[in-house]
């Protein structure tokens, strides 16, 4: 139940066009549906802005689908993230229409027609390499399903820092900039030192031994020298997408 939607709804009422007890009918699982498994907050796109996203990792594939079409069911729409393979066959075959992304573990079913987007800007997703691409497709589907004009700057690391001077201008046109890098997790820095924009790190699990499983990175950008750039946990390419989205959103 979308804002807009919620709106229309009650305006209908005190119209006379609905009758009150069909009104109710519509709110029946508002603001909470209880699946026994779960509790699917219906309100949170009122509260939040944004509907709620169904965490798949840790969930059955029968969880996650009930959940999905409870949401799909009030809204049209829903996105799942975290999804196994055996959990995004058992979606696509519930929901034909729905767009997986393989790489980025999501499993999607948009609204039809697609609105337009509603960020004030891009949202650039940088990668430091190849590795990092689940984590940073995880926050470009997030970030495109949360209204916001996306662009891609993939395998920039400072390996080969001049990949990444040779597109600054892409750089330059961001209004939010998240960059995924592991190993080191040096790329942060360099980006934030490059832009005038807000930085997301998202430090990635990519990288060997002495990487900690990714706390090295983390580390890394959490003492960056640079200014303007906040960090989200190892591998949270969702958390980056909502607060960019957030950031871009802004009045």
């Amino acid at each position: 139940m979308t804002e807009e939607r919620l709106r229309e709804l009650l305006a209908d009422v005190a119209a006379g066009k609905i009758d009150p007890d069909i009104a109710v009918e519509h709110l029946a699982h508002f603001p909470v549906e209880d699946l026994d498994y779960a509790a699917v907050d219906h309100a949170r796109v009122l509260v939040q802005g944004q509907q709620e996203v169904v965490l798949c990792e840790g969930k059955t594939p029968e969880q996650a689908e009930g959940i999905c079409a409870a949401l799909a069911k009030a809204t049209g729409t829903f996105l799942a993230t975290r999804a196994d393979a055996a959990t995004r066959d058992r979606l696509t075959a519930r929901f034909p229409a729905a767009q997986v992304n393989e790489l980025a573990r999501t499993v999607r079913l948009g609204p039809d027609p697609e609105p337009q987007p509603t960020g004030r800007g891009t949202i650039l997703v940088v990668t430091a390499g190849t590795s990092d691409l689940p984590v940073a497709e995880e926050a470009a589907v997030v970030a495109h399903a949360f209204g916001n004009p996306v662009a891609r700057l993939t395998d920039v690391g400072v390996a080969g820092i001049h990949r990444l001077l040779l597109r600054n201008e892409v750089l330059r046109d961001a209004s939010v900039v998240i960059v995924v890098a592991g190993m080191d997790g040096a790329l942060a820095s360099v980006v934030g030192g490059l832009v005038p924009v807000p930085v997301i790190a998202v430090p990635t699990s990519v990288g060997y031994g002495a990487a900690f499983g990714g706390v090295s990175a983390l580390l890394a950008m959490l003492n960056s020298c640079a200014s303007g750039v906040v960090v989200v946990n190892i591998d949270n390419g969702f958390g980056a997408a909502a607060a960019a989205s957030r950031i871009n959103h802004l009045p």
